[in-house]
C-alpha cells in the first residue's frame, strides 16, 4: 500500500544534509522552526517530515492495512530517497532515536552521523518499562530506569479519564501533556505551547490516527533487536536533558553501548525542545555534522 509522506526542506541543495526524525505519534513540526533556522544558518540542508498517520502525511485504516514500526523505519529511507539523498546526517528524537539506531545498524552506508536526543537504547525494552510503571508493577533487575513520577501520574490519569469532547478540550489536554514532558527546571511558556498545539491540531488530517503507532508497535514487538548497538559505526552524539521525565538515564546507556559515542547532558532540558536549549543543541549538532 502506498502512503504519502509530507516533508519540507530548508537551506540549499549543496548544503550538508540533515534529516530530522521525530518520535512516535509526533508531527515533524515538533522540530522547532527556530532550531531548524539555526541549523540552516550553519550551512545545513535540513529536512523534516510527518510520520505516516501524523500531520499532513497519509492516514491508514489499520484494520484493513496494518503496518509495523519496520514500515515506519522504511519511511525514513523513503524520505531520503525522495530528496535524492544517498546518505544524510540523522538527528532523531525519542522513538525516532530507535529508528535512527536501527538504520545505523542495518544500513550504515546511509548514515553519515547519528544524533539521538531523549531516546532509549535499541533493544532495551523501553515500552515494557513504561507499561509496568503505569500499572504499578515492579521492574525486573536490569531494566531501564523508569519514568519520573510526574510522567507516570499524568498518563495514569489520562488513561482513566473520559476522552476530550471537542477541539478546546483536546488542545487543553495536549498542552497539559507538553507541560509534563517539558520537565520541571525551565519556565513553561503556556502561550507558546497553545500556539504549537493549535497548529498541530489544525494541520492534522486525522489527529486520532496517531494511535496507529501503538498498534504498529504491538504488531511487531521484536522490532528492536537486542545487543546490536556495538555494530554502529557512524559517529554518534547522544543528548539527554538533566530533567528528562520520560527516559531518565537512558542516554548514558546508549552512549555506553555505541563505540565512540559521546554523551551531552543539557542543563534543564526535559523531553521537549524549548527555546532555552536551541543554541546549545544546534551548536552541538553543527559541530557533530561538520564535514
Amino acid at each position: 500500500m502506498h502512503i504519502d509522506i509530507w516533508s519540507e526542506e530548508f537551506g540549499t541543495a549543496t548544503d550538508v544534509p540533515i534529516l530530522l526524525v521525530m518520535g512516535s505519534m509526533s508531527q515533524g513540526i515538533l522540530w522547532p522552526d527556530e532550531f531548524v533556522g539555526r541549523l540552516t544558518a550553519g550551512g545545513r540542508r535540513v529536512i523534516r517530515y510527518d510520520h505516516r498517520d501524523t500531520g499532513r502525511s497519509g492516514t491508514v485504516d489499520f484494520a484493513t492495512h496494518p503496518y509495523t514500526w519496520e514500515d515506519i523505519k522504511d519511511d525514513v529511507l523513503r524520505v531520503m530517497d525522495a530528496h535524492g539523498l544517498e546518505s544524510a546526517h540523522l538527528v532523531c528524537h525519542s522513538a525516532g532515536g530507535l529508528l535512527g539506531q536501527l538504520i545505523a545498524v542495518e544500513r550504515p552506508e546511509r548514515v553519515r552521523t547519528l544524533t539521538v536526543i531523549g531516546s532509549s537504547p535499541l533493544g532495551g525494552g523501553e515500552g515494557m518499562v513504561i507499561m509496568r510503571a503505569l500499572m504499578g508493577q515492579p521492574q525486573p533487575e536490569g531494566s531501564l530506569p523508569e519514568p519520573a513520577p510526574e510522567f507516570t501520574g499524568f498518563y495514569r490519569e489520562l488513561i482513566a479519564a473520559p476522552p476530550p469532547r471537542d477541539r478546546r478540550e483536546r488542545i487543553e489536554l495536549m498542552i497539559a501533556e507538553q507541560r509534563v514532558l517539558h520537565g520541571t527546571a525551565l519556565p513553561f511558556d503556556e502561550d507558546a505551547a497553545r500556539r504549537l498545539q493549535e497548529r498541530i491540531f489544525d494541520r492534522a488530517r486525522d489527529l486520532d490516527a496517531v494511535a496507529n503507532h501503538r498498534l504498529a508497535a504491538a504488531a511487531r514487538p521484536d522490532f528492536e533487536p537486542v545487543g546490536v548497538l556495538g555494530r554502529i559505526t557512524a559517529p554518534t552524539l547522544v543528548v539527554e536533558g538533566t530533567h528528562e521525565p520520560a527516559k531518565p538515564g537512558h542516554g548514558e546507556l546508549i552512549a555506553k553501548e555505541i563505540p565512540g559515542a559521546r554523551l551531552l547532558m543539557i542543563d534543564g532540558m526535559g523531553h521537549t525542545l524549548p527555546p532555552e536549549v536551541h543554541e546549545e543543541l544546534a551548536a552541538a549538532v553543527l559541530a557533530h555534522t561538520a564535514e
